[in-house]
C-alpha cells in the first residue's frame, strides 16, 4: 500500500513515511486525491458548516524575542497599545450582534496582564455571554495560570508549537525559550481540559521536509482538538526580512494531511493563507478546513498587531469582514454559522 492510502486507511504514518508523503506535494495527482479524502471527512463530521471566530488582538506588547515576529520584544519600531477591559467587552458585544458566538482573545506575552487581570476579563466575558465559546492565545504561562483561567470560564486554548525540531526552533526563537516549555504547556492544558489547539508556519527559515514531518508526528501524539497552520510571511523589521515566504500550495496540502489524520479537528484557513493569495482562504476550505476567523479588533489599532507584513483586513469594520466572508465562503459551497463549533474530538 502507498503511503497516500495507508494515511486515507490509517490516519497515522511514521515519520519516514511522512517524509515520502511529503515528498509527493508537487504532485497534482496526490494534492488531489488528498483534498478529495479530506474534504469527504470534513462534510462526514461538520457538514457544509464553516465556524467563525471573533479575534480580538487586545495586546501587541510582548516580553519574547522571537527572530520571526514584528512584535517581538527587540523591535523598537513597533507601535505598542493594549485595550482595557471595557474595550474587550465593546469587542464581544459587537461580535455577538454580528453573530460570533467564539472570541479569541490573542496576544502577545505581555507582564501587564497578570492573572488576575486576565482572569477578571475572562469572568467577566462569560457573565455576559455564558453560552459562548472563549478562546485565549497569550503565550506560555504556568500550570497554576492556566488552571485559574479555566476556573475562570476560558473553553479554548491556542498555543503554535510552531515546529517539533529542537534545533530548528533555537533557530528561531532566542536561547531563554525551549520546545520543551511550549510541549510541556500543550500537554498541561490538555490536562486541564481545554480544547487545545497547536500548529505550525509552513516554510519557516530552515524549515525541511523532515521538519515538517516532525511536525505532523507530534500532532499524532498531541491529538489536539485544533490545529492552525499558515505559510511563513516575513516582517520588515526582522532579521528574516529577505526571506522568501512559505508556499501557499504545500500549506494547503498539510491542511488535507492534517484532516486526515485528525478527521474531527477544528482547521482554519488563516489570515496568513489569504495573505499570500487573494483566494487563500477559499482554498483553504477546498483543502479540508472547516474555520475562519474575521477580525473583531479596533480599527485604529489593527495595523499594529503586525505578526508579518501586508496583512489583509487591517483597514475593514468588523461587519464588513464578516460579509466579505461569508460571501467567500459561499463561493466555494459553503456556510457561515452561528454556534459555537466546538470540536468534534
Amino acid at each position: 500500500m502507498d503511503v497516500v492510502e495507508e494515511l486515507i486507511k490509517n490516519h497515522r504514518l511514521t515519520q519516514n513515511q511522512y517524509e515520502k508523503l511529503l515528498g509527493l506535494w508537487q504532485d497534482p495527482q496526490t494534492a488531489g486525491r488528498l483534498a478529495q479524502e479530506a474534504v469527504r471527512l470534513r462534510k462526514e463530521y461538520y457538514g457544509d458548516q464553516v465556524y467563525t471566530r471573533g479575534l480580538i488582538e487586545f495586546t501587541n506588547y510582548c516580553k519574547n524575542d522571537c527572530y520571526y515576529c514584528g512584535i517581538r520584544r527587540g523591535n523598537p519600531h513597533a507601535v505598542r497599545y493594549r485595550l482595557t477591559e471595557e474595550e474587550i467587552l465593546e469587542c464581544c458585544q459587537q461580535g455577538h450582534e454580528l453573530g460570533f458566538r467564539t472570541f479569541v482573545l490573542q496576544g502577545g506575552e505581555d507582564p501587564y496582564f497578570t492573572d488576575e487581570r486576565m482572569a477578571q476579563i475572562v469572568r467577566r466575558i462569560k457573565q455576559e455571554y455564558p453560552e459562548h465559546a472563549l478562546t485565549l492565545s497569550i503565550g506560555e504561562r504556568s500550570y497554576e495560570s492556566y488552571r485559574l483561567l479555566r476556573e475562570a470560564g476560558a473553553d479554548r486554548y491556542l498555543l503554535r508549537h510552531e515546529t517539533a525540531n529542537d534545533a530548528h526552533y533555537h533557530s528561531l526563537h532566542p536561547k531563554e525559550m525551549s520546545l520543551d516549555a511550549r510541549k510541556q504547556c500543550l500537554y498541561q492544558l490538555k490536562e486541564l481540559g481545554y480544547q487545545v489547539g497547536a500548529g505550525f508556519m509552513v516554510g519557516s527559515p530552515g524549515q525541511t521536509m523532515a521538519c515538517l514531518a516532525e511536525d505532523l508526528v507530534f500532532l499524532q501524539e498531541l491529538q489536539p482538538h485544533m490545529v492552525g497552520i499558515g505559510p511563513f510571511i516575513p516582517h520588515h523589521d526582522t532579521i528574516y526580512a529577505s526571506e522568501k515566504p512559505g508556499s501557499v500550495e504545500l500549506t494547503l496540502y498539510l491542511l488535507s494531511v492534517i484532516r486526515i489524520m485528525l478527521p474531527r479537528v477544528l482547521l482554519p484557513a488563516t489570515t496568513a493563507l489569504g495573505t499570500l493569495d487573494p483566494r487563500g482562504r477559499e482554498k483553504g476550505l477546498e483543502a479540508g478546513a472547516n474555520v475562519v476567523m474575521p477580525n473583531l479588533s479596533p480599527v485604529k489599532n489593527r495595523k499594529l498587531y503586525d505578526l508579518y507584513d501586508n496583512k489583509i483586513c487591517t483597514g475593514e469594520e468588523a461587519a464588513e469582514c464578516r460579509g466579505c466572508l461569508s460571501r467567500r465562503v459561499e463561493s466555494v459551497g459553503y456556510h457561515l454559522v452561528v454556534a459555537r463549533g466546538d470540536s468534534r474530538q
